[in-house]
């Protein structure tokens, strides 16, 4: 602690007599200072008692602290932030709607993926799909839900080609303008997978042509090649089919279904001038029987009785109801509903952002044919706008996609693992190694991945992992409408959250308080309408 004194003299002193004073000043300052001390001299007294801790802990002295050994470490907060890597962890800005909290930087985490895809810094991405992973009841569907839901404010829609468990039919109920287009269950819908769909902008009609006629005939051979269980078609019986189609574009004024497509496939069949076509035709009549009279009948084979709203902020074609009649009706229903979709969400020049949500997202790789067009799919994203979002239970579940070893299985796992976007949730245990194999995670975030709770994922955006609770910033409106398991553990629950209404703000806006005739016309705070009234400022008593 400083000290100062204050010296006082007397008038008319010579020269030398206040050189003398100030000499006595000086010498009576540094007698008054303490005299320095040693290091050791400045330390703790020695206990009286031996032993690490002195008597602190018996008398309530001073405790025996050990002096530190290790010298003290000067270093930048770059090198430290190296040491302590995941302390305070930037993250990916504010770009995006809020999915959760960023657990190792106790932050808000913000998601989007064309934010992402559009960031030049080593935070960006190069592709605007993704993979959500996940054991059931890892909160998969909630995660991707709260992400969709959210992100409709920031202009994005979202498109559901097939839901096969109807779990997104509430959310498209409850947000305004949403639309639930149902198929199966005597529903009286239907969809012409061979739609020519509206015009994109910017094409001429030669290109026009191209493009409706190219999708017209993928999907027709994406339906025949999975209904006979992924066998490829021959030449001949491609040409026949091509040939069919051809002929019901003119005999129906360019509006063929899958119905007129087997009627002319017949008619290949009983033309016995080219015997070679003829034999190539059977197989795919057969085939589209199937659509038109037998068990895969009254879902596709006609005109479509619905139009796609491409305005509306999410779209959700239902069929769950289809659950019960087979795998195969399942896995059709996916290829027609996105090909019907694809003529729309594939049109660049409307300038739109949209998800594309593909539940069970194995059954869109089933066969090579579909899974050629979904690769396609994934690589066109960026340029249509479209972010992908697949959703798996596990890699096991592509094992049902070919054979052990097949092109066709090899292909399905190549496209799982080139999506850049990862949210990984709690997965089983025989599923961590599969996860190192496969996607390439690090061994410790494989083990990890076996421990997370409900909500928790592990979030690879780039060359960056974060870990996020995302149901730390559900709303109870959101919880209630996104759960999916109500029929096993909510059997009390009174009704289903209601329609998103969104306030006026008119109405939160405070009722003008009352004023007292004592107050003063200029008082300031007579003229806030409530907010700085002395109630709401709590006035001290």
């Amino acid at each position: 602690m400083a000290r100062h004194a204050a010296v006082f003299e007397a008038a008319g002193l010579s020269r030398k007599e206040r050189r003398a004073l100030e000499r006595d000043v000086s010498r009576a300052t540094r007698a008054g200072d303490p005299s320095p001390t040693s290091r050791r001299e400045r330390a703790l007294p020695e206990p009286a008692v031996a032993g690490p801790f002195g008597p602190g802990l018996a008398e309530h002295g001073y405790w025996n602290l050990a002096r530190p050994t290790v010298a003290p470490h000067s270093a930048t907060s770059r090198q430290i932030a190296g040491i302590y890597p995941f302390v305070a962890d930037a993250g990916l800005g504010h770009r995006g709607p809020i999915v959760g909290v960023d657990l190792n930087a106790d932050a808000l985490w913000h998601f989007s993926p064309w934010e992402t895809y559009a960031d030049s810094t080593d935070r960006g991405t190069f592709s605007t799909n993704l993979l959500v992973l996940g054991a059931y009841r890892a909160g998969k569907s909630g995660t991707v839900k709260t992400l969709v839901t959210r992100s409709l404010a920031f202009g994005h829609q979202a498109v559901v080609p097939s839901d096969p468990k109807g779990e997104w039919v509430a959310v498209a109920e409850a947000i305004p303008g949403g639309v639930v287009i149902r198929i199966g269950g005597g529903s009286a819908a239907r969809l012409n997978p061979l739609d020519r769909g509206p015009r994109r902008s910017g094409t001429d009609d030669e290109q026009h042509e191209m493009m409706v006629r190219q999708r017209r005939i993928t999907t027709l051979v994406s339906l025949v090649e999975m209904t006979l269980g992924g066998t490829r078609l021959t030449a001949v019986e491609h040409a026949a089919l091509h040939a069919a189609l051809e002929r019901s574009i003119r005999t129906t004024n360019d509006q063929p279904t899958l119905r007129t497509v087997c009627h002319e496939l017949a008619a290949i069949v009983d033309d016995t001038t080219d015997r070679r076509l003829s034999e190539g035709a059977v197989q795919p009549h057969f085939v589209l029987r199937r659509f038109v009279e037998g068990d895969l009948s009254g879902l596709f084979e006609d005109a479509s009785t619905v139009a796609f709203d491409s305005d509306a902020p999410i779209v959700v074609v239902d069929t769950s109801e289809l659950f019960a009649r087979s795998e195969l009706v399942a896995q059709l229903t996916q290829v027609c509903t996105t090909s019907w979709i694809q003529a729309v969400i594939s049109d660049r020049t409307a300038r739109r952002t949209r998800y594309l949500i593909r539940e069970e997202g194995w059954r869109d790789m089933t066969n090579l044919s579909s899974l050629q067009m979904f690769q396609q799919w994934l690589k066109l994203s960026r340029h249509y706008g479209i972010s992908n979002i697949v959703i798996l239970h596990k890699m096991g579940d592509l094992d049902a996609v070919g054979d052990a070893g097949s092109k066709e299985r090899n292909l399905a796992y190549s496209i799982i693992g080139d999506i850049e976007n990862k949210f990984i949730f709690r997965v089983n245990h025989q599923e961590a190694a599969s996860l190192r194999e496969r996607l390439n995670m690090p061994a410790t975030h494989a083990d990890d991945a076996r421990n997370l709770r409900m909500g928790v994922f592990l979030a690879y955006v780039g060359q960056h992992a974060y870990v996020v609770d995302c149901f730390a910033t559900s709303t109870d409106w959101e919880y209630g409408l996104f759960k999916t398991d109500d029929a096993v553990v909510d059997q009390d629950d009174p009704e289903p959250p209601g329609i998103l209404m969104i306030p006026d703000l008119d109405e939160l806006w405070p009722a003008p308080a009352p004023i007292d005739e004592d107050t003063s016309e200029d008082d300031p705070d007579a003229s806030l309408d409530g907010w700085l009234t002395p109630a709401a400022k709590g006035t001290p008593s």
